[in-house]
């Protein structure tokens, strides 16, 4: 079938006025003589402006990225959480200056769903969610550190209990971050920097500068110092100054980037999850009990995150699966932003819509693999400045398939079908994997599996997450290295 063609939309949009996003060189504005129009998805219209910095810049600030450390040092640990908690409640629920306006929390959703398509209803589950974690950084700092005092951190040693002196040593004294446009909820993974004392250089996406601009205003609205935010929007090259200068950075980007930076020990790549449901065959017969588990993992979030599920694997009922999770999430259709109901997102480079569906065209021409959402209508949405796709399940009647290897940025699962036996070994890399089952047997194995890196037993969706534990690498050991560290006391001298 051919795309839908849509006319030129009339979602609503609030507008706000124009809002000037100026480059911040640890804790200074600076006024740029080069400028990014950020626009309206659906309408193209321009609604931000953004000043951009080049490499030589960022590079020149990289220079004393040391006194971001310093600013911070001077700030105790326990000071630092209670400004984290401080910023929570302001990022969530307050007014703050950002670049040359003063932001309200509404501003700040209806600008965020205009540039990225998000529908807002999810800027704001992912608003709460970045304020969760901002709020609950104490304790969550002392699951990831498993119980370590955070002095230690600052000092650089000191004593565990056991008598024994036990040593920290920061790896960098800042870290960089490329951030994405996708999805708002990865800047979790960078808000624990502060309260360890380890300033942040930040590359905002040129859709989504709205978490990581309000973020570092409610920090330094709480006490946090300036000092230690750099925020340089641009381009490559920017991003590339960071990534050179910088000990210790974060990127966030596709299987391909990720791929460039596998076995740096100072970068923490982030990209597809490539998550997974396992149904065992102990419980496999009952599918029908986790439909809820299958649904919520695919489509939430409009299917955007690492997190979501791209693969459902089982023994066994896999056409049955596959048609009940088809029933649920064909009929999503697109809704204006606005809209409480809401699932989809916009892509907004169309290209990447096209682009996206061609491959999965090109997927579903291999024997074996069966479209179970053809019966609901037209995937590929094409509107004048964006485009949409529509949830997709398919069918695989072997781990062979091709597409049992795919994820795109779009509610889209594959329903494997594969022998219990043999799923663990032909996986692949899943950033998450819920192993639904009460086979001992298979759930150590599962236990034992190294192409897992986060492991739910029993029926949690993929998308729900401990913020106690690690996520995709523990932040403290990629920015502080465990050493050895022996006092001998000084012998007395001899007085003059």
């Amino acid at each position: 079938m051919a795309p839908r063609h849509h006319p030129r939309s009339t979602f609503d949009f609030i507008s706000t006025s124009m809002i000037t996003l100026n480059p911040l060189r640890w804790g200074k504005q600076y006024e740029s003589l080069d400028f990014n129009d950020v626009v309206h998805f659906d309408t193209g219209e321009p609604i931000a402006r953004i000043g951009t910095v080049g490499g030589g810049i960022v590079g020149r600030d990289l220079r004393v990225a040391h006194k971001a450390r310093e600013a911070l040092l001077e700030v105790p640990t326990s000071e630092l959480l209670q400004m984290c908690r401080k910023a929570a409640e302001l990022f969530e629920k307050e007014t703050l200056p950002v670049g040359d306006s003063q932001q309200t929390v509404d501003d700040f959703i209806h600008q965020q769903s205009a540039s990225t398509g998000l529908p807002e209803h999810m800027c704001r589950s992912n608003m709460s969610k970045n304020s969760f974690v901002l709020s609950n950084m104490e304790q969550i700092l002392d699951c990831l550190t498993r119980g370590l005092v955070l002095s230690i951190l600052s000092k650089g040693y000191g004593e565990e209990g056991r008598g024994v002196t036990v040593s920290y040593q920061a790896q960098t004294p800042i870290l960089g971050a490329i951030l994405p446009n996708n999805s708002p909820g990865v800047h979790t993974l960078w808000l624990p920097a502060i309260p360890m004392q380890i300033g942040l250089a930040l590359k905002p996406g040129s859709q989504e500068p709205w978490t990581p601009y309000r973020m570092v205003s409610a920090f330094i609205e709480a006490g946090v110092p300036s000092a230690a935010f750099g925020l340089y929007p641009g381009g490559h090259d920017a991003g590339g100054a960071i990534m050179a200068k910088t000990a210790r950075s974060m990127i966030f980007g596709s299987a391909q980037t990720i791929a460039q930076h596998a076995g740096n020990p100072k970068v923490q790549p982030h990209g597809p999850g490539f998550s997974k449901i396992l149904l065992g065959d102990d419980i496999v017969d009952d599918w029908e009990m986790f439909l809820d588990v299958m649904v919520e993992s695919v489509l939430s979030n409009s299917g955007r995150s690492c997190i979501n599920c791209s693969g459902i694997w089982a023994s066994r009922h896999t056409r049955e699966i596959a048609a009940a999770i088809a029933e649920r999430i064909g009929p999503v259709d697109v809704r204006p932003p606005s809209d409480p109901d809401a699932q989809l997102a916009a892509f907004t480079v169309p290209a990447m819509a096209t682009g996206t569906y061609a491959m999965v065209q090109q997927d579903l021409a291999e024997s074996g693999v069966t479209d179970m959402t053809a019966e609901y209508g037209e995937k590929l949405i094409e509107r004048e400045h964006c485009a949409y796709l529509r949830p997709m399940v398919v069918h695989a009647d072997s781990p062979d398939r091709g597409v049992a290897a795919k994820e795109y940025m779009f509610p889209f699962v594959s329903v494997v079908e594969c022998p219990q036996d043999q799923m663990l070994s032909r996986i692949g890399t899943s950033l998450i994997g819920t192993v639904i089952t009460s086979d001992e047997k298979f759930i150590q194995d599962a236990s034992r599996c190294v192409d897992i890196d986060r492991l739910n037993i029993g029926p949690l969706p993929t998308n729900r997450l401990n913020w106690l534990q690690p996520h995709e690498g523990n932040i403290i050991e990629f920015l502080f290295t465990n050493r050895a560290y022996q006092i001998e006391p000084m012998p007395a001298t001899a007085s003059v």
